[in-house]
């Protein structure tokens, strides 16, 4: 996967660079990842991004010119490495980074993200280039860099290779709309508090049951809002009922 992120903040993202899982990626090279700073495409001595508001108002809004030959730039680039861009926006009015999404993400050839700055960007750009609009919460920050990073984290995770066992991305949290059920380790005994007996057991398949149900549980009382979202199966159907029963006779 190439991904390349235009920021004036570059540095930002040594974050998901070099630590952490993420940064196995990109040592291992799965991921070709470059910054690009609109400011080295400006014409002028300050390096002008940004400018005021046309009809008045508070803050600035960055320039078209400098982010349309930063893009271009990295299109070309992309291009000459034989992938077709999918050219992504940070910004709260795009539509919700999900685990769905993210996967989709993940199967591209080549990404480019813009993470913006100031009040936002001159329309006229985003019109014109952006194929997309992403958004990872409904607040404001002070930039895109932020989101950027978030998707980035999102996506790479998925990538072949990057975590150490496949199965740990297949068992998170929304990747089958339920939220991850609770998880134990060392001691057995910590606080008075004993480990679930059934993850001793050594029973592969109570294990895996017991498991669904804790996480049907966890979504019925945090999000019940993914519950109505899915088909239940069987099974699913089965273990939310005997949660309803036991709740309602405790």
């Amino acid at each position: 996967m190439i991904v390349d992120v235009i920021t004036l903040f570059p540095e930002t993202f040594e974050a998901i660079t070099a630590h952490g899982v993420t940064a196995r990626a990109f040592d291992k090279e799965l991921v070709d990842f470059q910054c690009w700073n609109p400011r080295a495409f400006t014409t002028d001595n300050r390096k002008t991004v940004d400018d005021r508001p046309y009809g008045g108002g508070p803050g600035m809004v960055m320039l078209a010119e400098p982010l349309e030959k930063t893009i271009v730039a990295v299109k070309n680039k992309q291009s000459d490495q034989g992938v077709k861009s999918k050219v992504i926006h940070l910004s709260p009015s795009g539509v919700a980074l999900t685990h769905e999404k993210a996967v989709w993400l993940s199967q591209q050839e080549g990404l480019v993200l813009l993470a913006s700055r100031y009040e936002g960007v001159d329309q006229r750009l985003l019109d014109a280039h952006i194929d997309e609009e992403i958004s990872i919460g409904d607040y404001v920050l002070s930039g895109g860099e932020l989101p950027a990073m978030v998707l980035l984290d999102a996506v790479v995770r998925l990538l072949p290779g990057v975590l150490g066992d496949a199965a740990s991305a297949e068992q998170d949290s929304f990747v089958n709309g339920l939220l991850d059920c609770q998880h134990y380790t060392r001691p057995e005994v910590y606080r008075d508090e004993q480990v679930p007996e059934v993850l001793l057991s050594g029973n592969h398949e109570k294990i895996r049951q017991w498991r669904l149900k804790q996480s049907l549980a966890l979504t019925r009382e945090k999000r019940p809002d993914l519950l109505a979202a899915r088909s239940l199966t069987k099974e699913e159907a089965r273990l939310l009922k005997e949660i309803e029963q036991e709740q309602a006779s405790s």
